[in-house]
């Protein structure tokens, strides 16, 4: 039986001015605690392979550890395997496999508190037993380096979703991040969601542009993730997905995890964001011939420059709660989920410190009148009906 921080409930308590009566307080915590939470993207191994962190033990730094795990009632993590787009061919397979390690060594560390998953079966296993599930999903397609055996060895070291692309389009797919090259998926594409649906590893389509996204749907026959995005009518952003790509996902029987970064959430916030960084960017061009095409050195700038926290306001949790709210109403609650995206962002909305403040959506969800099978399904019960359906278990 897991059990969820005192320590995290007496901040819902306080989020919320102790307004609440003391049995609704209650309920939410039970709700929170007997559902299998579960976040479907965090970036957290980069700070263990580039920051040297050890997030088996309470860290001062990002969203995520072991103990703030506990703390937010949060069963299972997928670990993000992100290749920043530097990394191509031989090297982004090498990238691949050491950020593959990095997480098996953060289990070995965790003396058992932490378990490898790879199914839904697994995922409920663990949590009856009071432990942490860890699964991997792979966050750009060119990690494969255009080769469906190096996909099959990912899945059998215990990868189970790949997002087709991160911002950069690879030779198969294109992004949401860039000008499109291939008019959505080349023939090899649609061979890689084949084989993906084969070997059981869900595709993921948060990154990908929207004509990569239509193929797949017409391609894919297991549902489909989008394992970070929010809500593209709230926010017009292009990571975000349109209401006609909401209602495919609920087609296909997939589910969308909806994503915690304030820029994705807010208009108002994206606009400051911009212009707070007018020329103060360079390009991947420039960052690679100021290292004199050291790839490894580019990534860690990279990797320092999104690991600072905005110094921007950050909008209110109700945003969250909005891009929630739509996806269930668009393609039903059936097809919506958490998305974090912790350690991948610089700002979160207000009161979302990092997973500890995961009950404060609970909360929130109960307060907007959601049942609790309703709850429960948002928190995780959704995508471990994915991860079913494409795992077989």
């Amino acid at each position: 039986m897991k059990r969820t921080s005192v320590v995290a409930w007496t901040l819902v308590c306080l989020g919320c001015g102790c307004s609440l009566a003391q049995t609704v307080v209650e309920r939410t915590r039970r709700i929170h605690q007997e559902a299998v939470v579960v976040d479907t993207h965090a970036d957290t191994l980069q700070r263990v392979f580039m920051g040297k962190e050890d997030i088996t033990r309470r860290t001062e730094q990002g969203h995520l550890d072991l103990p703030r795990m506990r703390e937010g009632g949060l069963d299972a993590e997928f670990f993000a395997i992100w290749i920043d787009s530097p990394f191509v061919g031989p090297a982004a397979v090498k990238r691949t496999l050491q950020l593959i390690d990095a997480m098996y060594r953060v289990i070995d560390h965790s003396n058992g508190e932490l378990r490898l998953a790879v199914n839904a079966a697994d995922i409920e296993q663990n949590a009856r037993e009071g432990k942490l599930s860890a699964l991997m999903g792979i966050e750009g397609g060119h990690a494969i380096d255009d080769d469906l055996a190096t996909l099959r060895l990912y899945h059998r070291l215990g990868v189970r979703y790949m997002t087709l692309t991160w911002s950069n389009a690879n030779n198969w797919a294109d992004s949401s991040g860039e000008p499109a090259k291939w008019t959505g998926l080349t023939d090899f594409g649609k061979d890689v969601v084949r084989e993906m649906n084969r070997i059981g590893m869900i595709v993921d389509v948060s990154h990908v542009s929207d004509r990569t996204f239509w193929d797949v749907v017409q391609v894919t026959t297991k549902p489909v993730i989008a394992s970070h995005s929010s809500a593209s009518a709230l926010n017009d952003v292009p990571r975000n997905m349109k209401d006609d790509m909401l209602r495919a996902v609920a087609r296909n029987g997939g589910v969308v995890g909806v994503n915690f970064y304030s820029g994705f959430l807010s208009s108002e916030f994206a606009n400051a964001e911009r212009a707070a960084s007018q020329g103060g960017r360079t390009t991947l061009a420039d960052q690679l011939r100021k290292y004199a095409g050291d790839v490894n050195r580019v990534a860690l700038e990279r990797y320092l420059a999104f690991s600072i926290p905005s110094s921007l306001p950050p909008p209110p949790l109700k945003i969250l709660l909005d891009h929630i709210d739509h996806v269930a109403k668009v393609a039903g609650v059936d097809h919506v989920g958490l998305g974090s995206d912790f350690d991948g962002i610089d700002s979160a909305p207000e009161g979302i410190r990092d997973a500890r403040d995961l009950p404060r959506i609970t909360q929130g969800l109960f307060d907007r009148g959601y049942s609790e099978t309703d709850i429960q399904k948002i928190l995780g019960g959704n995508f471990l009906r994915v991860l079913r359906a494409v795992t077989g278990k």
